[in-house]
């Protein structure tokens, strides 16, 4: 097996695999208030394409697929998919992202096809926050798909927290208390510069030292751990706690050091780097492994050393623009 490597010698073992660009949330960080045109169902890659791609994937080395979207519960063929892939010849580890609204009718359905992890976004407690961060959500539906899912014994479940100044950065404390007795590792992001303006996104930047500075101030004494996964975040535990907090920092240290991933949109693009706006069709090449193989190295061959997320330093950058993508028809 040749596995992938790009110019700076890292092997690529990590696909994210995005399977719908359409969401039934509106999330203000992800889209924009009006929303955006969803691609035609023609143009979304169907279910035999994405079980051949990743066939293809696996036999250059990729061993952990993230199935993302938009919202992929969404498909009605979602759970098709995860039994699919997770009988592809090298693929170890199979997991989901997801808004949780449809976890209650599915978690029980993708545990069962060999879903490994699953990782929920929930960015506040609070009812009426979290109707305005995504613009008319019920948190009860999230709330109710992490209950359900948690007795279903997944080998991970994680709670992705985008922190925003003014927003939901007064609740951080909520979040690490969640972990008390809830056996789910929260991961609090740093908000990125992706289908915002830079000066909207300086306004409401928060750095991820404040989650240290509430724990020293509430008296919480946190120790490192390791935490098998994909994931960029580094994690801790706080004494006593049942579950665990993880920080990712994608602007104030960034993680672009050891990226192992790649990732594939839902219309048939390969993204080597999650912020600029290098891509490349690959979808007419999925039934031709020799040209698959060679676009797939195209884009590897093209990866910068680190996407400078909002900084000043460009160097090495084969396309300075910025992705046109919003995260929502990334996959994040």
């Amino acid at each position: 097996m040749e596995k992938l490597y790009d110019q700076y010698h890292r092997e690529h073992d990590y696909l994210r695999l995005s399977i719908t660009d359409r969401c039934n949330l509106r999330c203000v960080y992800c889209m924009p208030k009006e929303g955006l045109p969803f691609f035609p169902t023609d143009e979304v890659l169907s279910q035999d394409e994405i079980v051949q791609l990743v066939e293809n994937f696996a036999e250059m080395g990729i061993s952990k697929v993230r199935i993302t979207g938009g919202e992929p519960l969404l498909r009605t063929d979602v759970v098709d998919i995860v039994r699919r892939i997770k009988n592809v010849d090298g693929v170890e580890d199979v997991s989901i992202t997801t808004n949780g609204l449809f976890l209650t009718k599915k978690a029980a359905a993708l545990k069962e096809a060999g879903l490994d992890r699953l990782n929920i976004s929930l960015d506040t407690f609070n009812p009426e926050r979290y109707k305005e961060i995504t613009r008319g959500g019920n948190i009860q539906q999230v709330l109710d798909g992490i209950s359900a899912a948690a007795k279903l014994n997944f080998k991970k479940i994680k709670l992705n927290t985008v922190l925003i100044k003014g927003q939901n950065d007064d609740e951080i404390l909520e979040f690490l208390n969640y972990t008390k007795d809830n056996n789910v590792n929260v991961r609090f992001i740093e908000f990125m510069p992706i289908g915002n303006s830079l000066k909207t996104w300086k306004r409401e930047f928060v750095g991820l030292q404040n989650v240290f500075d509430i724990c020293e101030a509430n008296d919480l004494k946190y120790t490192p751990i390791e935490l098998k996964g994909n994931g960029p975040s580094d994690n801790y535990q706080i004494e006593g706690y049942e579950g665990s907090f993880g920080l990712i920092h994608p602007i104030t240290a960034k993680f672009c050091e050891n990226c192992n991933r790649l990732r594939i949109t839902a219309d048939g693009y390969i993204k080597a780097c999650l912020y600029w706006n290098e891509e490349i069709n690959i979808r007419e090449a999925i039934p031709d492994k020799v040209k698959f193989r060679s676009l797939i190295q195209r884009a590897l061959d093209n990866k910068p050393l680190n996407h400078e997320m909002a900084m000043s330093e460009t160097d090495r950058i084969v396309d300075e623009a910025p992705t046109w993508r919003h995260m929502s028809q990334i996959g994040g």
